[in-house]
């Protein structure tokens, strides 16, 4: 896809890969609704760059399809809509309390879904439109830490591929975008064997090119670093040595936290 032009609606978009991705959509010619439970820093962003902000709580389906709405009230039907906001609360199944499962499920998972059901039966009946969504290196392998985040996440590639699979022949594109270690708050301080799990941590902006750069080669998987592929390789190659290579990573990551 060509974004020259073009309507795009980002959510996350106050900070990091959001707003990263805001400005480079609009340095290649496209019109982009910045959207953010972040207000002050949603419309920072859209003010930079001839934008629509609009305030929007992506856990409520109410609120994602009230921002739809805005949007399209602003500038017209969307031709891409970039679901990218995310949060990365939660620890191990013992002690995550089920509240914190829940908005890790309402944010990282059904926000994409109210996404997909408000936009993608206009972009059917006009046979063209492109659906981005942001899941993580952890919904591929997985993630040390942080339980809830990689089941979410892992929900995500699942929905991303389905989408790709039964709606490319009606006109519509997929992308889904699978971060490694990316320099924004919900990294943190990366340190130690946790470091080694994060790859080689990427600018925001680096990432959002990669972005544009699938969106306009209208590929499926964006990796963030090289180092992915080899792991997914690894993983299905052999996963009972992938698994005992995690667990060694894991019991280093203890370690290190002492």
């Amino acid at each position: 896809m060509d974004l020259a032009d073009k309507h795009a609606v980002i959510t996350g978009g106050a900070s990091g890969i959001g707003a990263a991705t805001a400005r480079e959509f609009a340095r290649l010619g496209a019109t982009v609704a910045v959207a953010d439970i972040n207000g002050d820093g949603a419309r920072a962003v859209a003010g930079e760059i001839g934008g629509t902000a609009v305030v929007c709580d992506v856990g409520s389906e109410a609120d994602v399809n009230a921002l739809v709405a805005e949007a399209q009230a602003a500038n017209g039907p969307i031709d891409l809509f970039f679901s990218n906001a995310a949060v990365f609360t939660g620890a191990s199944p013992l002690d995550t309390p089920l509240d914190v499962w829940q908005t890790q499920w309402q944010v990282n998972v059904m926000a994409h879904v109210y996404a997909v059901r408000a936009v993608l039966p206009d972009m059917l009946e006009r046979e063209s439109g492109y659906l981005v969504h942001t899941a993580s290196m952890a919904g591929i392998l997985t993630s040390h830490r942080n339980l809830p985040y990689s089941v979410t996440k892992h929900a995500v590639v699942g929905l991303a591929e389905w989408l790709s699979i039964t709606y490319h022949d009606k006109g519509i594109r997929v992308s889904l975008l699978a971060p490694l270690g990316v320099r924004t708050p919900m990294l943190g301080n990366a340190t130690g064997s946790f470091s080694r799990a994060v790859g080689n941590v990427r600018e925001p902006e680096e990432v959002a090119a990669m972005v544009s750069g699938a969106v306009h080669d209208e590929r499926f998987l964006i990796l963030t670093d090289p180092i992915a592929q080899t792991w997914m390789e690894r993983k299905t190659g052999d996963l009972e040595r992938w698994l005992n290579g995690m667990r060694r990573l894991q019991a280093g990551i203890e370690a290190d936290e002492g």
